[in-house]
């Protein structure tokens, strides 16, 4: 029995994640269109994009290969299986033993990797642009974001997210000059990763500018409807990471109930609307950057993850 209670806990929290993804998406576009003084589109409005593309004809190129429509499926189940590997409201859970930031970075590597290698398979101009701009951007994120593992494993002694989680909720912690620079850091990586502003804009699709819209244009259908699920699973994945290391308050860690896991629930949710507040703020406060500014962008964040690392090795209690 109690197997199965935790197996039925594990798998609320990947539904969990499947239904709050959309929602955080449509949340951080509602604020954003609040700010700019404008009524915005409804909170449900990426659900009904997604219903609408799944019930439409895929349109496929004569020169597609096979790959072209399998890349869809497997970019949205390794985005999925890293979002779910991330604690959402609770520690310790089944599958638990698994999340390991290092398997997290391998999983959106290997989305990135397919998806790049879609853009490219139909032989437009457009799919090399984007996936030779997304692979120019990854050869600095991913070095960054392992960076940050480290980082972080030096501190928790190591990389399992439950472990990692458990440790910064502790009062052993305290302030660290090196987690708040592996913070900013990650922070950087996210809105690279995303292809949010100053990196990119996703609301348009301007040649000289859009990195991950131009490699899913040749897409449709419910294949366009994988794709931009799994952009929203990447946008929350993200959120989640930075809410369960630096923000691991309201996790459950011990006497787990549905009263705990309620409150852990409700937690959840409202780091993911502060922080989809905090992501539209920003968005609307900033410009976007030109793409020859994006390697400096990255590359401070990937010095600012190196200086964290070097920071623990000289002092530990830095």
């Amino acid at each position: 029995m109690a197997l199965i209670l935790q197996l039925a806990v594990q798998g609320a929290q990947m539904m969990l994640v499947l239904l709050l993804a959309p929602l955080l998406t449509g949340f951080v576009r509602k604020v954003k269109a609040r700010l700019l003084r404008r009524q915005g589109p409804s909170l449900i409005q990426p659900y009904r994009d997604l219903l609408r593309l799944m019930r439409k004809e895929v349109v496929l190129a004569d020169n597609a290969s096979w790959l072209f429509r399998v890349i869809p499926y497997l970019i949205f189940a390794a985005t999925w299986v890293a979002a779910a590997l991330i604690p959402t409201f609770a520690t310790g859970l089944t599958f638990s033993w698994t999340a390991d930031l290092i398997a997290i970075v391998a999983l959106l590597g290997s989305a990135r990797f397919f998806l790049a290698l879609a853009g490219m398979d139909v032989g437009t101009s457009f799919g090399g642009i984007g996936a030779s701009r997304e692979v120019m951007i990854a050869s600095l994120a991913e070095p960054a974001m392992l960076l940050i593992v480290f980082s972080l494993a030096l501190v928790a002694g190591a990389t399992q997210l439950s472990t990692v989680a458990t440790f910064m909720s502790s009062p052993e912690v305290g302030l660290r000059v090196s987690l708040g620079m592996s913070l900013i850091a990650l922070v950087m990586v996210a809105i690279a990763e995303n292809a949010r502003i100053p990196v990119d804009n996703p609301a348009t699709h301007l040649e000289l500018t859009m990195v991950h819209e131009a490699m899913i244009l040749e897409y449709s259908g419910r294949h366009l409807a994988m794709i931009e699920f799994a952009a929203f699973l990447k946008l929350l994945l993200y959120v989640s990471l930075i809410s369960c290391v630096f923000v691991p308050w309201g996790l459950v860690t011990a006497q787990p109930g549905p009263a705990s896991y309620g409150l852990g629930v409700v937690a959840y949710v409202g780091k993911l609307a502060v922080c989809g507040i905090l992501l539209a703020v920003f968005e609307t406060a900033i410009a976007k950057m030109r793409v020859f500014r994006v390697p400096d962008f990255l590359g401070a964040a990937l010095m600012l993850a190196l200086l964290g690392t070097l920071l623990l090795f000289v002092s530990r209690s830095l």
